[in-house]
């Protein structure tokens, strides 16, 4: 017989650079109630953090954009998973994703697009936005969504800003994401154990 609540595991493993992503990562994760796993400047997570990506429900990934693509020690993170992808474990996990960089467009979009895709390719299930883009005259970065994404959020401080002045409605629609993530992830779990 099956747990009739069973709970729910989430995780948001990320790349941080300057500490904005991590601020952001942190914002998902508040939302998500999610683990945060850090991937270090060398681009490696523990053999327990390994672990910890098998049995989680949903897996939230995060980097930074840099050059128009997720940061080298993310590439390298998910070059690694190349041995859950052969054994299947990531199959059927719920997936999210978020990015931020210094220029309003920066090419956040590629970064987006390949997290879809590395979900994809293990065979899991994205979530998207729900929040419509604050996009009137009247509206400003403090406004959730106000870059418009669609796939999963995009933040944006200006180089020159510690991650202390990051936009509040970024930080308010990373974590509502985050509780998005965790709703469908909750979701599938429930209509798993019935």
């Amino acid at each position: 017989m099956k747990e009739h609540n069973p709970p729910v595991y989430n995780v948001v493993v990320y790349h941080s650079g300057y500490a904005h992503t991590k601020r952001m990562a942190e914002a998902v994760a508040e939302g998500a109630r999610a683990k945060l796993i850090s991937i270090d400047q060398e681009g490696e997570l523990t053999e327990q953090d390994w672990k910890t990506l098998i049995n989680a429900d949903a897996i939230i990934f995060g980097s930074p954009t840099y050059m128009g693509g997720p940061s080298w020690q993310f590439k390298k993170f998910a070059d690694a998973s190349s041995k859950a992808w052969f054994e299947g474990c990531w199959q059927n996990k719920i997936f999210g994703g978020f990015t931020t960089s210094a220029s309003i467009n920066g090419d956040k979009l590629n970064t987006l697009n390949y997290f879809v895709l590395l979900a994809a390719q293990h065979g899991g299930i994205w979530v998207s936005m729900d929040i419509k883009p604050a996009n009137l005259k009247t509206s400003d970065r403090n406004d959730l969504n106000w870059l418009g994404s669609y796939i999963a959020p995009m933040g944006q401080t200006p180089a020159d800003a510690p991650a202390e002045e990051m936009s509040a409605g970024d930080l308010e629609t990373a974590c509502r994401y985050g509780a998005r993530v965790a709703s469908v992830a909750r979701s599938l779990r429930l209509s798993d154990s019935l």
